[in-house]
C-alpha cells in the first residue's frame, strides 16, 4: 500500500513540476515582503529611534491588513476573476512597498506595511482559491504544498536579501528592490498561470453553475446571499477549528521569528547585521520538508502528521535559551520546518472541507492566520520587554501545544486521512 501510495506521489510528480514550479514562484514573489523586514528589525528600531516591541508591531502591522483583506476576499471574492485579482493584487503591492523606502517615521511605515498586507493576503487567498479549483485532491494537496514552500523560499531568501542589500546599499535601495520583485510576479501570472493550470471537469462544471468563478458582471446578488457562504463556514465546526489551528501557527512563528533578532545581536550571541541575514539558512531544512508534508499526510493522516509537525516545532523551542549559537540555530531550524509543514497541512485540510465557495473559506482560514501574526508579535512582545527571552519563548510554546490539542480533534476530512 506505501509503495503503492509512492509511486502514485512520484507520478503525480513528475507531471506536474512545472506547474508547482510556476505556484511557488508566485508565492515567492506574493510573500517576500512579509518576513523581509524582520531581518533589519534592529537597523529600523535605529533609525525611528523606538523599542523592539514597537519596531516589531510596525513591522507587522502588515498581519492586520491582510486580515482585514482576507475577510473582504470571504464577501466578495465569488466575484471576481481569480487571475485577474491575483495579478492586480502584485500590481497595485508594488506601490507601498517602494513607498516604505521614503517612509518619514514609524506611523507612516506601519500604514504602508497595512497596505501590503491588504494586497499580500487578498494575492494569497485568490491564488489559493485558483489551485483548489484547478485540480483534483492530490494535484490540490501538491499544489498547495508548492506554495507554502514558495512562502518559505521567501522567507530564507527574502530576510538574507534585505539583510544583505540593507547593510551595502541602504534600506530605500531594499524596498526598491522588493517592489520591482512585486511586478515581477504580476508578469509571471498573466503570462504563464493560467497556461499552467488544466482546470478540471468538476471545475469547469462549477464554474459554470457560478459556485466558485467569479460572478457575471451584471448577475444581482443579493446582500443576504453575498454573506452567506461565510455564514455556512463560521457554522462548520471543523472548519472553524483549522481556522484556530492557522491563528495559532502564525501567532507561534512570528513570536520568535520577530523577536529572536534582537536576541541575537544582543550579547552573548552578538551578531553582526550582516551576519543576521545568514541566520535565516535555518529555512532551508523547510523548503526541503514542506513540499513533502502531502506525503507525510498520505503516510500518517492528516491529523497525526499534523500533530508530528507541530511536535518538531515545540521541541525546538527549549534550544533557543542556549547561549550556544548551533544550538539556537537548530531550535529556529525545527520550528522554521515544523510551522511551514503544519500550514501547509492546515491549508490542505481547509480545501478538502470546503467543495464549494472556497474563496469564503480561504478568506476566513487567512483572516484568523494572520490576526494570529498581529496578536502574536503584539503579545509576544510585551511579554518580551516584560519578562524576557524565556517568557516570550514559553508563551509560543503554550500557542503550539493548543495547535496540537486542536490537531487531534480534527475528525476524517478525506479518504485515507484519519
Amino acid at each position: 500500500m506505501m509503495n503503492t501510495a509512492r509511486l502514485g506521489l512520484r507520478h503525480i510528480g513528475e507531471r506536474l513540476t512545472p506547474r508547482l514550479i510556476v505556484i511557488g514562484t508566485i508565492s515567492f514573489l506574493t510573500l517576500i515582503d512579509l518576513f523581509a523586514t524582520q531581518a533589519i528589525l534592529p537597523s529600523l528600531a535605529s533609525r525611528y529611534r523606538v523599542s523592539p516591541a514597537e519596531a516589531g508591531l510596525a513591522v507587522n502591522a502588515c498581519t492586520l491588513g491582510m486580515a482585514v483583506s482576507a475577510l473582504l476576499v470571504a464577501v466578495f471574492g465569488n466575484m471576481i476573476d481569480r487571475r485577474r485579482a491575483i495579478w492586480l493584487c502584485l500590481a497595485l503591492l508594488s506601490i507601498p512597498t517602494a513607498l516604505l523606502a521614503i517612509a518619514p517615521d514609524l506611523t507612516s511605515f506601519a500604514a504602508l506595511r497595512i497596505l501590503q498586507g491588504l494586497c499580500m493576503s487578498a494575492a494569497f487567498a485568490f491564488t489559493i482559491a485558483f489551485i483548489a479549483e484547478h485540480g483534483n485532491p492530490e494535484e490540490t494537496a501538491a499544489g498547495l504544498a508548492a506554495y507554502v514552500t514558495g512562502n518559505v523560499a521567501s522567507n530564507l531568501l527574502g530576510r538574507m536579501a534585505a539583510a544583505a542589500l540593507a547593510d551595502h546599499a541602504g534600506l530605500p535601495i531594499t524596498f526598491f528592490a522588493f517592489a520591482a520583485l512585486n511586478l515581477l510576479g504580476a508578469v509571471l501570472v498573466i503570462y504563464f498561470l493560467e497556461g499552467m493550470m488544466d482546470e478540471t471537469a468538476a471545475a469547469a462544471g462549477a464554474r459554470a453553475t457560478g459556485s466558485t468563478g467569479a460572478a457575471a458582471p451584471n448577475a444581482p446578488m443579493h446582500r443576504a446571499r453575498r454573506f452567506a457562504p461565510v455564514l455556512m463556514h463560521l457554522a462548520n465546526a471543523e472548519i472553524m477549528r483549522v481556522c484556530a489551528i492557522g491563528f495559532l501557527i502564525l501567532f507561534a512563528f512570528l513570536g520568535i521569528f520577530t523577536y529572536v533578532n534582537f536576541v541575537l545581536v544582543a550579547p552573548p550571541l552578538a551578531l553582526s547585521a550582516a551576519t543576521l541575514g545568514l541566520v535565516y539558512l535555518v529555512f532551508i531544512p523547510a523548503t526541503v520538508t514542506t513540499p513533502r508534508s502531502a506525503q507525510l499526510q498520505s503516510y500518517l493522516g492528516l491529523r497525526w502528521a499534523l500533530i508530528v509537525s507541530l511536535a518538531a516545532a515545540i521541541a525546538g523551542l527549549p534550544m533557543l535559551l542556549s547561549t550556544e549559537l548551533w544550538l539556537v540555530l537548530a531550535g529556529l531550524a525545527l520550528i522554521g520546518a515544523g510551522t511551514f509543514a503544519a500550514q501547509a497541512l492546515a491549508t490542505s485540510a481547509l480545501t478538502q472541507l470546503t467543495m464549494t465557495d472556497r474563496p469564503a473559506a480561504s478568506g476566513l482560514y487567512l483572516a484568523s492566520y494572520y490576526a494570529g501574526g498581529l496578536v502574536g508579535s503584539a503579545a509576544v512582545g510585551q511579554i518580551y520587554m516584560a519578562g524576557g527571552w524565556p517568557a516570550a519563548v514559553g508563551t509560543v510554546g503554550l500557542a503550539l501545544v493548543g495547535a496540537a490539542v486542536l490537531a487531534a480533534t480534527i475528525r476524517r476530512v478525506a479518504a485515507g486521512s484519519p
